[in-house]
Protein backbone atom coordinates (compact mmCIF):
# COMPACT_ATOMS: atom_id res chain seq x y z
CA UNK A 1 0.00 0.00 0.00
CA UNK A 2 1.28 3.48 -1.11
CA UNK A 3 0.12 6.89 1.22
CA UNK A 4 0.86 10.47 0.28
CA UNK A 5 1.44 13.20 2.34
CA UNK A 6 0.01 16.33 2.43
CA UNK A 7 1.00 19.12 4.63
CA UNK A 8 -0.56 22.73 4.86
CA UNK A 9 0.68 26.05 7.20
CA UNK A 10 -2.74 27.70 8.40
CA UNK A 11 -2.76 31.31 10.23
CA UNK A 12 -2.43 29.62 13.53
CA UNK A 13 -1.24 25.94 12.83
CA UNK A 14 0.08 23.19 10.43
CA UNK A 15 -1.74 19.89 9.90
CA UNK A 16 -0.85 16.69 8.13
CA UNK A 17 -2.87 14.33 6.36
CA UNK A 18 -1.84 10.82 5.30
CA UNK A 19 -3.94 9.51 2.42
CA UNK A 20 -4.25 6.11 0.72
CA UNK A 21 -4.00 4.84 -2.67
CA UNK A 22 -7.02 3.72 -1.91
CA UNK A 23 -8.65 7.29 -0.92
CA UNK A 24 -9.24 7.16 2.53
CA UNK A 25 -7.43 9.35 5.41
CA UNK A 26 -5.58 7.18 7.90
CA UNK A 27 -4.13 9.60 9.75
CA UNK A 28 -3.82 13.19 10.34
CA UNK A 29 -1.71 15.66 13.39
CA UNK A 30 -2.36 19.42 14.06
CA UNK A 31 0.66 21.84 15.40
CA UNK A 32 -0.08 25.23 16.57
CA UNK A 33 2.04 28.25 16.54
CA UNK A 34 2.08 31.41 17.42
CA UNK A 35 1.82 34.82 15.50
CA UNK A 36 3.25 38.03 16.88
CA UNK A 37 2.04 41.52 16.93
CA UNK A 38 5.10 43.32 17.76
CA UNK A 39 3.41 46.91 17.16
CA UNK A 40 -0.22 48.31 15.87
CA UNK A 41 -1.22 46.65 12.98
CA UNK A 42 1.95 43.72 12.58
CA UNK A 43 1.52 40.01 12.69
CA UNK A 44 4.53 37.86 12.23
CA UNK A 45 5.86 34.39 12.80
CA UNK A 46 8.64 31.91 12.66
CA UNK A 47 9.54 30.45 9.64
CA UNK A 48 11.37 27.49 11.67
CA UNK A 49 8.14 27.00 13.68
CA UNK A 50 6.43 25.91 10.39
CA UNK A 51 9.60 23.28 10.04
CA UNK A 52 9.35 22.06 13.15
CA UNK A 53 5.32 21.83 13.00
CA UNK A 54 5.96 19.54 9.71
CA UNK A 55 8.90 17.16 11.40
CA UNK A 56 6.36 16.99 14.47
CA UNK A 57 3.22 16.46 12.35
CA UNK A 58 4.60 13.86 9.85
CA UNK A 59 6.34 12.05 12.58
CA UNK A 60 2.87 11.76 14.26
CA UNK A 61 0.50 10.77 11.91
CA UNK A 62 3.29 7.47 10.40
CA UNK A 63 3.52 6.75 14.15
CA UNK A 64 -0.60 6.81 14.48
CA UNK A 65 -1.32 4.79 11.14
CA UNK A 66 1.79 2.37 12.13
CA UNK A 67 3.05 3.26 8.28
CA UNK A 68 6.59 2.60 6.65
CA UNK A 69 8.44 5.39 5.80
CA UNK A 70 9.33 3.54 2.96
CA UNK A 71 5.43 3.14 1.59
CA UNK A 72 5.18 7.36 1.53
CA UNK A 73 4.91 7.96 -2.28
CA UNK A 74 5.26 11.41 -2.14
CA UNK A 75 4.55 14.78 -0.16
CA UNK A 76 2.84 18.16 -0.95
CA UNK A 77 3.04 21.36 0.68
CA UNK A 78 0.49 24.57 1.03
CA UNK A 79 0.16 27.76 2.93
CA UNK A 80 -1.58 30.86 2.74
CA UNK A 81 0.18 33.12 0.02
CA UNK A 82 1.61 36.90 0.02
CA UNK A 83 3.96 35.23 3.34
CA UNK A 84 7.48 36.34 2.36
CA UNK A 85 10.71 34.89 3.60
CA UNK A 86 13.67 37.17 3.56
CA UNK A 87 16.70 34.97 3.44
CA UNK A 88 20.86 35.73 3.51
CA UNK A 89 22.58 33.63 0.62
CA UNK A 90 22.56 30.79 2.88
CA UNK A 91 18.83 30.30 3.03
CA UNK A 92 18.68 31.68 6.78
CA UNK A 93 15.82 33.60 7.49
CA UNK A 94 16.62 37.45 8.12
CA UNK A 95 13.72 38.44 10.43
CA UNK A 96 10.30 37.10 11.18
CA UNK A 97 7.84 36.64 7.90
CA UNK A 98 5.42 39.36 7.73
CA UNK A 99 2.35 37.27 7.38
CA UNK A 100 -0.55 38.67 5.36
CA UNK A 101 -2.89 39.95 7.61
CA UNK A 102 -0.31 42.22 8.90
CA UNK A 103 -1.25 46.19 7.94
CA UNK A 104 1.91 48.09 8.44
CA UNK A 105 2.27 48.70 5.08
CA UNK A 106 -0.36 51.21 4.80
CA UNK A 107 1.92 54.70 3.62
CA UNK A 108 3.56 52.00 1.03
CA UNK A 109 0.07 51.00 0.15
CA UNK A 110 -0.94 54.90 -0.41
CA UNK A 111 1.76 55.45 -2.23
CA UNK A 112 1.94 52.60 -4.78
CA UNK A 113 -1.66 53.72 -5.61
CA UNK A 114 -0.96 57.29 -6.15
CA UNK A 115 2.47 56.23 -8.25
CA UNK A 116 1.66 53.31 -10.62
CA UNK A 117 -1.90 51.71 -8.78
CA UNK A 118 -3.27 50.96 -12.23
CA UNK A 119 -0.29 49.90 -13.62
CA UNK A 120 -0.20 47.50 -10.78
CA UNK A 121 -3.69 46.05 -11.04
CA UNK A 122 -2.84 45.80 -15.38
CA UNK A 123 0.07 43.68 -14.68
CA UNK A 124 -1.27 41.32 -11.01
CA UNK A 125 -4.89 41.65 -11.70
CA UNK A 126 -5.02 43.05 -8.19
CA UNK A 127 -5.25 46.16 -6.79
CA UNK A 128 -2.57 47.38 -4.02
CA UNK A 129 -3.31 47.00 -0.49
CA UNK A 130 -1.48 45.75 2.58
CA UNK A 131 -2.21 41.90 2.09
CA UNK A 132 0.08 41.92 -0.50
CA UNK A 133 4.37 40.82 -1.21
CA UNK A 134 5.06 43.92 -2.87
CA UNK A 135 3.92 46.16 0.01
CA UNK A 136 5.46 44.42 2.76
CA UNK A 137 8.84 44.08 0.89
CA UNK A 138 8.73 48.16 -0.17
CA UNK A 139 8.37 48.30 3.94
CA UNK A 140 10.97 46.34 4.35
CA UNK A 141 13.25 48.54 2.53
CA UNK A 142 12.42 51.76 3.95
CA UNK A 143 12.08 50.74 7.40
CA UNK A 144 15.00 47.95 7.64
CA UNK A 145 17.25 49.15 5.45
CA UNK A 146 20.18 47.34 6.25
CA UNK A 147 18.46 43.79 6.50
CA UNK A 148 17.04 44.18 3.12
CA UNK A 149 20.48 45.21 1.95
CA UNK A 150 21.48 41.87 3.19
CA UNK A 151 18.20 39.75 1.65
CA UNK A 152 19.83 37.49 -1.29
CA UNK A 153 16.96 34.89 -1.48
CA UNK A 154 13.60 35.59 -1.52
CA UNK A 155 11.43 32.18 -0.65
CA UNK A 156 7.35 32.10 0.42
CA UNK A 157 6.07 29.99 3.66
CA UNK A 158 5.61 26.74 1.96
CA UNK A 159 8.74 27.15 -0.03
CA UNK A 160 10.95 27.55 2.45
CA UNK A 161 9.79 24.42 4.28
CA UNK A 162 10.34 23.03 1.40
CA UNK A 163 13.84 24.47 0.81
CA UNK A 164 13.96 22.81 4.40
CA UNK A 165 13.34 19.04 3.40
CA UNK A 166 15.21 19.04 -0.02
CA UNK A 167 17.55 21.86 -0.56
CA UNK A 168 15.62 23.05 -3.87
CA UNK A 169 14.78 26.95 -4.46
CA UNK A 170 11.61 26.98 -6.88
CA UNK A 171 7.70 28.11 -6.09
CA UNK A 172 4.98 27.70 -8.51
CA UNK A 173 2.86 29.99 -10.63
CA UNK A 174 -0.13 30.40 -8.03
CA UNK A 175 2.32 31.22 -5.29
CA UNK A 176 3.76 34.06 -7.95
CA UNK A 177 0.22 35.04 -8.67
CA UNK A 178 -0.22 36.18 -4.71
CA UNK A 179 3.27 37.97 -4.41
CA UNK A 180 1.91 41.32 -7.11
CA UNK A 181 5.23 40.76 -7.93
CA UNK A 182 4.30 38.55 -11.10
CA UNK A 183 3.27 39.08 -14.86
CA UNK A 184 -0.27 37.62 -15.33
CA UNK A 185 -0.26 38.17 -18.60
CA UNK A 186 3.30 36.73 -19.26
CA UNK A 187 3.51 34.04 -16.60
CA UNK A 188 6.79 35.25 -15.39
CA UNK A 189 8.58 37.46 -12.98
CA UNK A 190 8.05 41.47 -13.77
CA UNK A 191 10.84 43.21 -13.42
CA UNK A 192 8.47 46.11 -13.33
CA UNK A 193 6.69 45.30 -10.43
CA UNK A 194 9.73 43.70 -9.08
CA UNK A 195 11.84 47.20 -9.11
CA UNK A 196 9.40 48.95 -7.74
CA UNK A 197 9.60 47.03 -4.46
CA UNK A 198 13.54 47.55 -4.87
CA UNK A 199 13.26 43.80 -5.47
CA UNK A 200 16.12 41.97 -7.56
CA UNK A 201 14.07 39.29 -9.64
CA UNK A 202 17.57 37.25 -9.66
CA UNK A 203 16.69 36.69 -5.67
CA UNK A 204 13.26 34.89 -6.41
CA UNK A 205 12.72 31.11 -7.14
CA UNK A 206 12.42 29.39 -10.11
CA UNK A 207 8.75 29.04 -11.42
CA UNK A 208 7.51 25.50 -11.60
CA UNK A 209 3.49 23.93 -11.69
CA UNK A 210 2.23 22.97 -8.26
CA UNK A 211 2.54 19.03 -9.22
CA UNK A 212 5.93 19.04 -10.21
CA UNK A 213 8.25 17.02 -8.29
CA UNK A 214 11.04 19.49 -7.42
CA UNK A 215 13.20 17.51 -5.02
CA UNK A 216 13.57 14.74 -2.59
CA UNK A 217 14.10 14.25 1.16
CA UNK A 218 17.37 15.05 2.43
CA UNK A 219 19.38 12.44 4.82
CA UNK A 220 19.39 15.79 7.38
CA UNK A 221 15.16 15.97 6.55
CA UNK A 222 14.74 12.25 7.27
CA UNK A 223 16.32 12.61 10.73
CA UNK A 224 14.10 15.53 11.29
CA UNK A 225 10.72 14.21 9.86
CA UNK A 226 10.96 10.37 10.07
CA UNK A 227 10.48 10.21 6.15
CA UNK A 228 12.76 8.25 4.32
CA UNK A 229 15.82 10.02 2.04
CA UNK A 230 14.55 10.45 -1.38
CA UNK A 231 11.17 10.26 -0.64
CA UNK A 232 9.78 12.83 -3.82
CA UNK A 233 8.40 15.93 -2.73
CA UNK A 234 6.18 18.10 -4.95
CA UNK A 235 6.37 22.05 -5.29
CA UNK A 236 2.85 22.38 -3.98
CA UNK A 237 1.16 25.78 -4.12
CA UNK A 238 -1.36 27.69 -1.82
CA UNK A 239 -4.32 26.96 0.83
CA UNK A 240 -7.07 28.26 -1.21
CA UNK A 241 -6.87 26.61 -4.50
CA UNK A 242 -5.29 23.16 -2.76
CA UNK A 243 -9.07 23.72 -0.38
CA UNK A 244 -11.07 24.78 -3.17
CA UNK A 245 -9.64 21.39 -5.15
CA UNK A 246 -10.76 19.35 -1.68
CA UNK A 247 -14.32 20.57 -1.69
CA UNK A 248 -14.73 19.61 -5.56
CA UNK A 249 -14.56 22.94 -7.39
CA UNK A 250 -12.83 21.87 -10.55
CA UNK A 251 -15.72 22.94 -12.62
CA UNK A 252 -16.90 25.90 -13.76
CA UNK A 253 -19.77 27.21 -11.56
CA UNK A 254 -18.58 25.22 -8.39
CA UNK A 255 -18.61 27.43 -5.49
CA UNK A 256 -17.22 27.42 -2.39
CA UNK A 257 -17.53 29.23 1.38
CA UNK A 258 -14.50 29.39 3.67
CA UNK A 259 -14.91 29.97 6.97
CA UNK A 260 -10.78 29.37 8.01
CA UNK A 261 -8.49 32.13 9.39
CA UNK A 262 -9.44 34.53 6.64
CA UNK A 263 -13.23 33.80 5.04
CA UNK A 264 -13.83 33.45 1.22
CA UNK A 265 -16.19 32.77 -1.51
CA UNK A 266 -14.69 31.60 -4.60
CA UNK A 267 -16.16 30.27 -8.12
CA UNK A 268 -14.65 28.35 -10.37
CA UNK A 269 -14.93 29.95 -13.57
CA UNK A 270 -12.86 29.48 -17.45
CA UNK A 271 -11.42 33.27 -17.08
CA UNK A 272 -9.82 35.92 -14.64
CA UNK A 273 -11.78 38.18 -13.07
CA UNK A 274 -10.38 41.30 -12.06
CA UNK A 275 -11.93 44.01 -9.58
CA UNK A 276 -10.87 46.14 -6.61
CA UNK A 277 -13.18 43.29 -4.20
CA UNK A 278 -11.40 40.10 -6.10
CA UNK A 279 -8.52 38.14 -5.52
CA UNK A 280 -7.81 35.85 -8.83
CA UNK A 281 -5.88 32.84 -9.18
CA UNK A 282 -5.51 30.51 -11.83
CA UNK A 283 -6.59 26.88 -10.84
CA UNK A 284 -4.12 23.45 -10.98
CA UNK A 285 -6.69 22.14 -13.72
CA UNK A 286 -5.45 24.34 -16.99
CA UNK A 287 -7.60 26.62 -18.20
CA UNK A 288 -9.52 27.35 -14.93
CA UNK A 289 -9.59 29.74 -12.26
CA UNK A 290 -10.73 30.73 -9.00
CA UNK A 291 -12.16 33.82 -8.75
CA UNK A 292 -12.77 35.10 -5.32
CA UNK A 293 -14.05 37.92 -2.71
CA UNK A 294 -12.50 37.66 0.87
CA UNK A 295 -13.49 38.77 4.54
CA UNK A 296 -9.86 39.06 6.76
CA UNK A 297 -10.76 37.26 9.75
CA UNK A 298 -13.58 34.81 9.86
CA UNK A 299 -12.52 32.28 11.85
CA UNK A 300 -9.69 34.27 13.53
CA UNK A 301 -12.56 36.47 14.65
CA UNK A 302 -13.96 33.68 16.62
CA UNK A 303 -10.41 32.68 18.02
CA UNK A 304 -10.12 35.96 18.94
CA UNK A 305 -13.25 36.34 20.81
CA UNK A 306 -12.13 33.00 22.73
CA UNK A 307 -8.89 34.17 23.57
CA UNK A 308 -10.01 37.48 24.78
CA UNK A 309 -13.50 36.41 26.77
CA UNK A 310 -12.33 32.59 27.26
CA UNK A 311 -14.24 29.26 27.15
CA UNK A 312 -14.28 26.56 24.60
CA UNK A 313 -15.73 26.81 21.62
CA UNK A 314 -18.16 24.47 22.21
CA UNK A 315 -19.35 26.38 25.47
CA UNK A 316 -19.20 29.58 23.49
CA UNK A 317 -21.27 27.48 20.54
CA UNK A 318 -23.65 26.51 23.21
CA UNK A 319 -23.95 30.19 24.68
CA UNK A 320 -24.65 31.75 21.27
CA UNK A 321 -27.34 29.07 20.36
CA UNK A 322 -28.93 29.93 23.29
CA UNK A 323 -28.62 33.52 22.62
CA UNK A 324 -31.16 33.13 19.56
CA UNK A 325 -31.44 34.34 16.27
CA UNK A 326 -30.06 38.54 15.83
CA UNK A 327 -28.13 37.96 19.00
CA UNK A 328 -30.38 40.14 20.59
CA UNK A 329 -29.76 43.39 18.29
CA UNK A 330 -26.05 43.31 19.26
CA UNK A 331 -23.89 43.36 15.84
CA UNK A 332 -20.28 42.60 15.09
CA UNK A 333 -18.14 43.58 12.34
CA UNK A 334 -15.23 41.56 11.92
CA UNK A 335 -12.93 43.95 10.53
CA UNK A 336 -10.26 43.10 13.18
CA UNK A 337 -7.31 43.50 10.27
CA UNK A 338 -9.02 45.47 8.25
CA UNK A 339 -11.36 44.62 4.94
CA UNK A 340 -11.30 43.72 1.70
CA UNK A 341 -14.70 43.16 0.29
CA UNK A 342 -16.11 44.79 0.07
CA UNK A 343 -14.30 48.39 1.16
CA UNK A 344 -10.35 47.24 0.43
CA UNK A 345 -9.78 49.27 3.37
CA UNK A 346 -6.75 48.25 5.60
CA UNK A 347 -7.83 51.38 8.46
CA UNK A 348 -11.45 49.58 9.21
CA UNK A 349 -11.76 47.84 12.97
CA UNK A 350 -13.97 45.39 14.14
CA UNK A 351 -17.28 46.91 16.50
CA UNK A 352 -20.05 45.87 18.35
CA UNK A 353 -22.96 47.70 18.02
CA UNK A 354 -26.51 47.85 19.90
CA UNK A 355 -24.99 46.50 23.40
CA UNK A 356 -27.53 47.02 26.39
CA UNK A 357 -27.37 46.34 29.67
CA UNK A 358 -28.82 42.88 29.35
CA UNK A 359 -27.01 41.93 26.80
CA UNK A 360 -24.57 38.05 28.23
CA UNK A 361 -21.33 36.74 26.69
CA UNK A 362 -23.53 34.36 24.76
CA UNK A 363 -25.24 37.42 22.72
CA UNK A 364 -21.37 38.71 21.75
CA UNK A 365 -20.11 34.87 20.63
CA UNK A 366 -23.60 35.32 18.71
CA UNK A 367 -23.06 38.29 17.34
CA UNK A 368 -19.14 37.50 16.07
CA UNK A 369 -20.60 34.21 14.66
CA UNK A 370 -23.28 36.56 12.49
CA UNK A 371 -21.05 39.15 12.13
CA UNK A 372 -18.56 37.25 10.06
CA UNK A 373 -21.64 35.79 8.30
CA UNK A 374 -22.66 39.19 7.31
CA UNK A 375 -19.71 39.92 5.48
CA UNK A 376 -19.41 36.44 3.28
CA UNK A 377 -22.91 38.23 2.46
CA UNK A 378 -21.07 41.42 1.15
CA UNK A 379 -18.82 38.46 -0.38
CA UNK A 380 -21.63 37.05 -2.46
CA UNK A 381 -23.46 40.06 -3.31
CA UNK A 382 -20.07 41.19 -4.69
CA UNK A 383 -19.84 37.42 -7.03
CA UNK A 384 -23.49 38.37 -8.18
CA UNK A 385 -22.66 41.45 -8.98
CA UNK A 386 -19.48 40.84 -10.76
CA UNK A 387 -21.54 38.45 -12.92
CA UNK A 388 -19.94 35.33 -11.89
CA UNK A 389 -22.31 32.40 -12.72
CA UNK A 390 -22.26 29.66 -10.08
CA UNK A 391 -24.88 26.86 -8.74
CA UNK A 392 -27.62 27.86 -6.39
CA UNK A 393 -25.85 25.54 -3.65
CA UNK A 394 -21.73 25.85 -2.22
CA UNK A 395 -19.42 23.30 -0.23
CA UNK A 396 -18.41 24.82 2.91
CA UNK A 397 -14.50 24.65 3.85
CA UNK A 398 -12.49 25.80 6.64
CA UNK A 399 -12.43 24.93 10.62
CA UNK A 400 -15.22 27.05 11.17
CA UNK A 401 -17.38 24.17 8.90
CA UNK A 402 -17.33 22.23 12.12
CA UNK A 403 -19.87 23.92 14.04
CA UNK A 404 -22.96 23.06 13.16
CA UNK A 405 -24.38 25.99 14.39
CA UNK A 406 -21.99 28.84 12.02
CA UNK A 407 -23.10 25.98 9.43
CA UNK A 408 -26.71 27.28 9.88
CA UNK A 409 -26.31 30.86 10.34
CA UNK A 410 -24.07 31.29 7.06
CA UNK A 411 -26.93 29.47 4.99
CA UNK A 412 -29.76 31.40 6.59
CA UNK A 413 -27.68 34.37 6.13
CA UNK A 414 -26.86 33.84 2.11
CA UNK A 415 -29.89 31.94 1.78
CA UNK A 416 -28.17 29.00 0.10
CA UNK A 417 -27.48 25.48 0.97
CA UNK A 418 -23.97 23.95 1.91
CA UNK A 419 -22.82 21.21 1.46
CA UNK A 420 -20.09 19.16 4.03
CA UNK A 421 -17.77 17.12 2.52
CA UNK A 422 -15.81 14.42 5.03
CA UNK A 423 -12.45 15.91 4.20
CA UNK A 424 -12.26 19.47 2.25
CA UNK A 425 -9.28 21.16 4.11
CA UNK A 426 -5.98 22.23 2.33
CA UNK A 427 -3.65 19.38 3.79
CA UNK A 428 -6.27 17.13 2.70
CA UNK A 429 -6.08 18.53 -1.18
CA UNK A 430 -2.15 18.24 -1.17
CA UNK A 431 -2.30 14.98 -0.46
CA UNK A 432 -4.87 14.05 -3.38
CA UNK A 433 -2.09 16.00 -5.94
CA UNK A 434 0.91 14.12 -4.35
CA UNK A 435 -1.73 11.07 -5.26
CA UNK A 436 -1.65 12.46 -8.90
CA UNK A 437 1.86 13.22 -9.30
CA UNK A 438 2.88 9.66 -7.68
CA UNK A 439 0.54 8.36 -10.17
CA UNK A 440 -1.63 6.66 -7.83
CA UNK A 441 -4.89 8.56 -9.23
CA UNK A 442 -5.22 9.63 -13.10
CA UNK A 443 -5.99 13.42 -12.35
CA UNK A 444 -7.30 15.83 -9.88
CA UNK A 445 -10.96 14.55 -11.18
CA UNK A 446 -10.18 10.95 -10.49
CA UNK A 447 -9.05 11.93 -7.38
CA UNK A 448 -11.96 13.49 -5.57
CA UNK A 449 -13.62 10.28 -6.89
CA UNK A 450 -11.83 8.15 -5.26
CA UNK A 451 -11.36 10.33 -1.88
CA UNK A 452 -14.58 12.37 -1.61
CA UNK A 453 -17.83 12.17 0.42
CA UNK A 454 -20.41 14.20 1.78
CA UNK A 455 -20.66 14.38 5.23
CA UNK A 456 -23.54 16.87 5.44
CA UNK A 457 -26.34 18.98 3.94
CA UNK A 458 -27.34 22.29 5.73
CA UNK A 459 -30.60 23.77 4.14
CA UNK A 460 -31.88 27.75 4.90
CA UNK A 461 -34.29 28.23 7.54
CA UNK A 462 -36.46 30.67 5.89
CA UNK A 463 -38.09 32.46 9.06
CA UNK A 464 -34.22 33.04 9.63
CA UNK A 465 -33.56 34.02 6.52
CA UNK A 466 -35.70 36.58 6.98
CA UNK A 467 -35.04 38.06 10.08
CA UNK A 468 -31.27 38.03 9.07
CA UNK A 469 -32.28 40.30 5.92
CA UNK A 470 -33.78 42.81 8.05
CA UNK A 471 -30.63 42.11 10.75
CA UNK A 472 -27.88 42.33 7.35
CA UNK A 473 -29.88 46.00 6.30
CA UNK A 474 -28.62 47.37 10.08
CA UNK A 475 -25.11 45.68 9.52
CA UNK A 476 -24.61 47.39 6.35
CA UNK A 477 -25.82 50.90 7.76
CA UNK A 478 -23.55 50.59 10.14
CA UNK A 479 -21.10 49.96 8.10
CA UNK A 480 -21.00 52.48 6.24
CA UNK A 481 -21.39 55.00 9.43
CA UNK A 482 -18.26 53.47 10.71
CA UNK A 483 -16.40 54.27 7.64
CA UNK A 484 -15.37 58.14 8.21
CA UNK A 485 -13.95 57.16 11.49
CA UNK A 486 -11.74 54.82 10.04
CA UNK A 487 -10.21 57.79 7.76
CA UNK A 488 -9.34 59.52 11.05
CA UNK A 489 -7.92 56.84 12.56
Amino acid sequence: MKYFLGVDFGGGASKATLLSEQGKVVATATMEYPTAHPGPGMAEQNPDDWYEATCRNVRTVLEKAGVAARDVAALSLDAATHTAVLCDEDFRPLRPAIYWTDTRSQKEVADLRAEMGDRIRALSYHSVDTIWTLPQILWVKRNEEDLFGRTKKILFAKDYVRHRLTGDYVTDVIEAEGSMLFDMEKGCWSEELCAAAGVDPRTLPTLCRPSDIVGSVTEAAAQDTGLLAGTPVLCGTTDTVMEVFAAGGVRPGNMTVKLATAGRICVITEKPFTDRDLVCYSHIEEGLWYPGTATKAAASSYRWFRDAFGGTYRELDEAAAAAGVGAGGVLFHPYLNGELTPYANPRLSGSFVGVRAGHEKGHFARAVLEGVAYSLRDCLATVDRLGMKHEDHAVIIGGGASSPLWRQIVSDVLGISLIERENSDSSFGSAMLAGVAAGAFASPVAALEACTAIRSHTTPNQENKEAYDQAYRRYRAVAEALLPLAEEA
